[in-house]
Parts: structure tokens; sequence; C-alpha cells
């Protein structure tokens, strides 16, 4: 036991680009303006959504919540990656970083299955619509995505807690901007193998079973968006399901990217950089991609802003 005790260090470094420091200025500025882009365009959309009443919908419930996802996934994450790239001492403590996993794998793990339930929603909504308010009421949203939060944490716990027992010898370099499962991995003096097929076994759980779920639903989608014949209809049908689809690609290519390839000892900046898509590129652009390509979003921002301006009038 003492040994184990002995293995655990009492902080991290996390090397990040410290190899290449001429890439750590840009990084910064691209890692500040995503994340103030992030936390005010999720924002906006949380208080548009519960603001407007013509919002009160299955679809925008469940974009309320991948907003709300996306606002604590980055805070998790990217306040320590800055304070670090602007750090000439790159270290966390073992607690923030055990925080740091277990709430960024928890919150990952949830979006995971929350984009599926999302694609689930428009399923219905365009493929049986007589149906849609029938099985989509109230309380089967608030179940669906409470199975989500479950899911994701339980995920969590189990991840997080078999991958802290592993011994680390005071190994204590973290090949990455933050405290992340295979980065940890690799820093156990002992064989990983079995952490590493169960968590391929969890990507296929939460990352191909999801994908797969989304695809056969948009394939039904497509199907019944064809036999649309207004135009108008067929467009914004199309741009509904365009902008969901668009974030699915981001984020589950990139985290399948990361967490479903076997080990590698070649350089690891592409993982570094896929990572930098799934916790910050992607949480950005959920608001610019729900606002810009959908017409009910841009016109209750116009209806919010008007009432502001009659009620300081």
């Amino acid at each position: 036991m003492n040994k184990v005790n002995e293995s655990v260090p009492q902080e991290f470094i996390l090397l990040g680009f410290s190899d290449q420091p001429w890439l750590e200025f840009p990084i910064f500025v691209v890692v500040l303006v995503s994340y103030i882009l992030t936390i005010f365009g999720n924002l906006a959309i949380i208080l548009v959504s519960r603001l407007d009443s013509q919002l009160h919908t299955p679809m925008y419930f469940f974009l309320t919540n991948l907003s709300l996802l996306d606002l604590c996934y980055t805070t998790s994450t990217v306040p320590q990656m800055m304070i670090n790239i602007c750090s000439t001492r790159k270290v966390i403590s073992y607690g923030g970083c055990v925080a740091q996993l277990f709430i960024s794998l928890a919150l990952g793990s949830t979006e995971c299955a929350l984009l599926a339930i999302m694609s689930f929603d428009r399923f219905l909504a365009v493929c049986r619509p007589l149906l849609y308010s029938v099985i989509m009421h109230q309380r089967l949203c608030l179940q669906l995505a409470t199975a989500c939060w479950i899911s994701g944490f339980s995920n969590s716990v189990l991840q997080s807690t078999l991958t802290l027992q592993m011994p680390l010898c005071g190994h204590k370099e973290v090949d990455h901007f933050f405290c992340e499962i295979p980065a940890l991995l690799k820093l156990s003096c002992v064989d990983t193998t079995a952490n590493e097929a169960e968590l391929f076994f969890t990507g296929v759980l939460f990352l191909l079973t999801p994908l797969t779920l989304i695809l056969i639903s948009y394939a039904f989608i497509a199907q019944a968006l064809l036999r649309i014949q207004p135009a108008e209809g067929r467009r914004k049908a199309f741009g509904t399901c365009g902008s969901h689809l668009t974030v699915v690609s981001l984020f589950y290519g990139t985290a399948i990217y990361m967490y479903m390839q076997p080990p590698s000892p070649a350089s690891k900046d592409p993982g570094k950089i896929a990572s930098l898509f799934y916790t910050i590129i992607t949480p950005m652009l959920n608001p610019v991609i729900y606002t810009l390509r959908n017409e009910d979003v841009k016109g209750a921002f116009k209806r919010l802003v008007a009432r502001v301006f009659l009620i300081k009038k």
C-alpha cells in the first residue's frame, strides 16, 4: 500500500506544446477567443430558449441541455489550460487533475448520449410529424435528458476510478493540455492493456453506437425530406438537420480519433489538436450553427431584442 501511495505525485506537469514554444501564443489567442465566444454564445442560447415561449419545444429543451453541457465542459479545462500556457511552470495539483478528469469525462460522455437523443428527436419531427407531440411529451424529454446525464457521470466514475488506480511510479509529466485518460494511462509503470481494452469498449458504447444511431436517423430523415414538395419547407428542414450533423461530425470524429486509436509511439501532436476540437472548437460553434442556420432561433433573438428596447422606452 505504501508503494502505491509513493507512486502518486503531489502535482502533474502538463506539457502541452511546451516542446514547440512558438505555438503557445497562437494557441492561447485561439483558446481565449473561443472560450469567450463559447460563454456568450451558449448563455445566449440558454436565455433565448427559456425566455421565448415559441422555443418551449423538445428540440430547444435538448439544445439548452447541450449549451449547458458545453459551458461546463469548456470551463472544466480551458481556464487551467490558459494559465499553463502563460506560465513557465505548467503544473496542476493531483486533486485538480482528478477533478478535471472526472468532470470533463462525465460531461463529454453526457454529450455523446445527448447528441444521439437530439437526432432521435429530429427523426420523429420529420418522419413522424403527426405522432411527434404525442411521443415527445415533456415527461419523456425529462427522462431522456436525465438518462443522458446519469449515464455520462456513471461512465466517468468507472473510467476515472480505473485510471487513477494505476500505479505511476513517480511519473508526473502529462504530454497533454489537460488531464485526460489516454494521456494519464501513458504515465503508468505497469501494463495498461486491460485498461486500453476497457476504454475501447466504452468508446464503442459512447461513441460508435450513438454515431451509428445518428447516421441511421439521418438516413431516414434524408429520405423523408426528399418527399417534401414545397422547396421552402425542404430548405428549412435541411438547415435544422444540417446544423446538427455539423456538430456531430466535429465532435464524434475528433473524439473517436483520440479515444479509439491504438497506442502509438508516433507524434502525439495530432491527438492534442484533435482534443482542442471537441473541448473548445465544437462548444464554440454550437451557438453559431444553431443560430445562423436556424430561422426559429434568429426570430426569437429579434423578438427578445425588440422586447428589451420596448421595456427601456
